[in-house]
C-alpha cells in the first residue's frame, strides 16, 4: 500500500513538472501545486502505514452486508450498521469523530465549530441521549401482542428465567477485568434485545458500543442455529412431545389495562427502566386501545424505519478501526455467545423445575423464547417441537414467554443501570 502512496505522488509530481515549463506567471505554478495537494489529501495517499486496519474494517463492513443482504441475517439493522461501518473507516471522509465523544461525553463545546463535526457526529447524538433505541421501544409495542402472556401468566417467569445469561455472563466478564459498566453491557448480550443493548450501553460503556451492537443483532438473527442445540441437549423426547392445553382468550379491558399498570409499577419500582418500559408500553396502548389507529401505524412503519437507519448507520461509525480491532472485541463475542446460550437455557430449565409442580404441563421448549428476540426465538421453539411431535402447535404459547423477555430485558437493564449509572 505505501508503494502506491508513492507511485500515486510520483505521477502527480511528473505532472507538476510537465507544467511548470509552460508556466507564465505563478497562478500556473500555483496550480501545480494544489493538484500535488489534491493528490495528497485523496483518501488514496492516506492509505498507508497509519491506515492500514482500515482496510481490514472495510473488509469486515463487506462482510456484514453479505450476511445482511445474500444471507438475510437480520438485514433491517444489519445493513445500516455495516455501512455505518463501512463510511466510518474511509480514510479522510471525516463523518465520525470519536474525540467529540471522548470519555463516554459529549463534548458540546467541540460542536461549536461545524468543519470539525461529521454528519455521523450529528447522528451519534441520538444513541448517545438514548433517543433511537426508545422510539424504536414504541414501534415494538405497538407490533407486540400481549396476549399469550395474560392467558398464562406463568409465562411471566420463563421470561424472567432467560435473563439468567445477563447477570451469569455479568459476573463472567468481571473476572475477565472488565469493569461493572462494561461487564454489564456485555451481559446484556444475553437479553438478545438489540435497542436494550445500545441503550445501556451507550449509557455505561460507550466505548464497547460498536462490538455490543454488532454482536447482540448477530447473535439475534442466528437464533435459529444457536437455539436448537441447546433445546435437544437440555430435554428429552417426550418432554419436546408434551401438548399444552388451550389458551384462553383474553378481553380487550386486560389488554388495555395491561401497559398502563406495568409502566406505573416497574417506573416506581425501578425508574431508571421507565424510559424504554414506557416506549414499549405506550406503543402497545396505541395499539390495543383502537383509537388512534393512524398513530398506532406510523409508528409500527414510517417512524420504526427512519429511527432504525439513523440507529444502524450511528451504531456502525463507532467501530473505528483503533475501538474494534483488538482482544477485547473478539472477548465481547465470544462472551456473547455464551451470554446467550445460558439466556436460552435458563428458561429451558426453570420450565422442566415448574413441571415438577404442574397438573398441565408446559413444554419446556417454550422456555428459551424467553430470550426477547421478537418472534424469531418462539418460532424456532415451534419448529423444535413439530419436529417431535408434527400436531404440536407451540407458536402461540412461547410468544407468551418471547414478549415477557422483551420486558424483562428492560428490566434488567433498569437495575443494571440502578446501580452502575
Amino acid at each position: 500500500m505505501e508503494q502506491i502512496k508513492k507511485y500515486v505522488i510520483g505521477v502527480a509530481a511528473f505532472l507538476g513538472l510537465f507544467i511548470l515549463p509552460f508556466a507564465a506567471n505563478a497562478e500556473e505554478v500555483n496550480l501545480a501545486e494544489k493538484m500535488m495537494k489534491f493528490i495528497n489529501d485523496t483518501g488514496f495517499a492516506k492509505l498507508g502505514t497509519e491506515n492500514w486496519m482500515c482496510l481490514i474494517m472495510i473488509g469486515v463492513a463487506c462482510v456484514l452486508l453479505y450476511l445482511a443482504i445474500v444471507k438475510k441475517f437480520e438485514p433491517l439493522l444489519l445493513l445500516p450498521i455495516a455501512f455505518g461501518m463501512l463510511l466510518t473507516n474511509l480514510p479522510g471522509a471525516g463523518l465520525y469523530h470519536a474525540e467529540l465523544f471522548a470519555g463516554g461525553h459529549v463534548h458540546w463545546e467541540n460542536f461549536a465549530n461545524a468543519n470539525n463535526v461529521g454528519l455521523l457526529d450529528y447522528l451519534y447524538l441520538g444513541v448517545k441521549l438514548g433517543i433511537y433505541p426508545c422510539i424504536i421501544f414504541i414501534g415494538v409495542g405497538a407490533m407486540t401482542d400481549f396476549g399469550p402472556l395474560l392467558a398464562n401468566p406463568k409465562s411471566f417467569l420463563l421470561g424472567a428465567a432467560a435473563q439468567l445469561g445477563i447477570f451469569v455472563t455479568f459476573l463472567g466478564a468481571l473476572l475477565l477485568g472488565f469493569t461493572y459498566q462494561e461487564a454489564a453491557s456485555i451481559g446484556i448480550i444475553g437479553g438478545a434485545d438489540g435497542p436494550t443493548a445500545i441503550y445501556l450501553t451507550s449509557k455505561l460503556a460507550p466505548n464497547l458500543l460498536g462490538p455490543i451492537a454488532v454482536a447482540a443483532y448477530s447473535y439475534m438473527a442466528l437464533v435459529p442455529v444457536i437455539q436448537p442445540p441447546i433445546m435437544r441437549a437440555l430435554t428429552t423426547q417426550k418432554e419436546r412431545e408434551i401438548v399444552m392445553t388451550q389458551l384462553r382468550k383474553v378481553s380487550k379491558t386486560e389488554k388495555i389495562i395491561f401497559p398502563i399498570v406495568v409502566t406505573v409499577f416497574v417506573s416506581l419500582l425501578l425508574p431508571s427502566a421507565a424510559p424504554l418500559i414506557g416506549c414499549l408500553m405506550l406503543g402497545n396502548l396505541m395499539r390495543e386501545s383502537g383509537v388512534v389507529d393512524r398513530l398506532s401505524k406510523t409508528v409500527q412503519n414510517e417512524l420504526m424505519n427512519i429511527t432504525t437507519i439513523f440507529l444502524g448507520i450511528s451504531v456502525g461509525a463507532t467501530t473505528t478501526a483503533a475501538a474494534f480491532l483488538n482482544l477485547q472485541t473478539l472477548s465481547i463475542l465470544v462472551i456473547g455467545i455464551i451470554a446467550f446460550g445460558v439466556g436460552s437455557a435458563g428458561g429451558v430449565l426453570l420450565a422442566k423445575f415448574m413441571n415438577l409442580f404442574l397438573k398441565n404441563k408446559i413444554n419446556p421448549l417454550i422456555g428459551s423464547a424467553g430470550v426477547s428476540a421478537v418472534p424469531m426465538a418462539a418460532r424456532v421453539s415451534q419448529n423444535v417441537g413439530q419436529e417431535a411431535n408434527p400436531g404440536n402447535f407451540l407458536l402461540m404459547h412461547a410468544m407468551g414467554p418471547n414478549v415477557a423477555g422483551v420486558i424483562g430485558s428492560a428490566v434488567a437493564a433498569g437495575i443494571l443501570l440502578s446501580f452502575l449509572g
